[in-house]
């Protein structure tokens, strides 16, 4: 299976806070993807297990039945998984679970709360192949 850099225009994103992810998901179809919604970790780990077409992923630290970080380390023993970049996002405000969030494989650590702005340029670089993001325009 290869593991290049996938074209395909579709974000995961998980989060047990219907607010945050209504947030997340417009701000994502505004960059121009197309967002698959999962309420909390068990449904994004579901998903995972039958399809693996994501150009990136954003995940919530803390949600019920499986973390961000339980479901980060399974992509990170799935091949097929390995190549999906993953911003974690939490509210907590604990050093370590940043440090943890990296050791398990996030790629992006965005604490809560943030702005619009702050992550769209987040996203950009999360799912940039190899350049710079472009500035945001006011």
């Amino acid at each position: 299976m290869s593991t290049e850099f996938s074209n395909t225009k579709r974000v995961l994103i998980a989060d047990d806070d219907a607010v945050i992810r209504q947030i997340v998901t417009r701000l994502v179809e505004k960059e121009g993807y197309k967002p698959v919604i999962c309420s909390d970790g068990r449904e994004a780990y579901q998903t995972l297990q039958s399809d693996s077409d994501f150009r990136g992923a954003i995940f919530d630290m803390m949600m019920p039945y499986l973390q961000g970080l339980e479901i980060i380390r399974f992509m990170r023993t799935e091949r097929r998984l390995m190549r999906i970049p993953v911003m974690m996002i939490t509210s907590e405000q604990d050093l370590k679970l940043m440090v943890n969030s990296f050791s398990s494989g996030a790629t992006l650590f965005l604490p809560k709360p943030f702005t619009p702005e702050h992550f769209q340029l987040t996203l950009r670089l999360l799912l940039s192949k190899d350049k710079l993001p472009t500035p945001l325009k006011n």
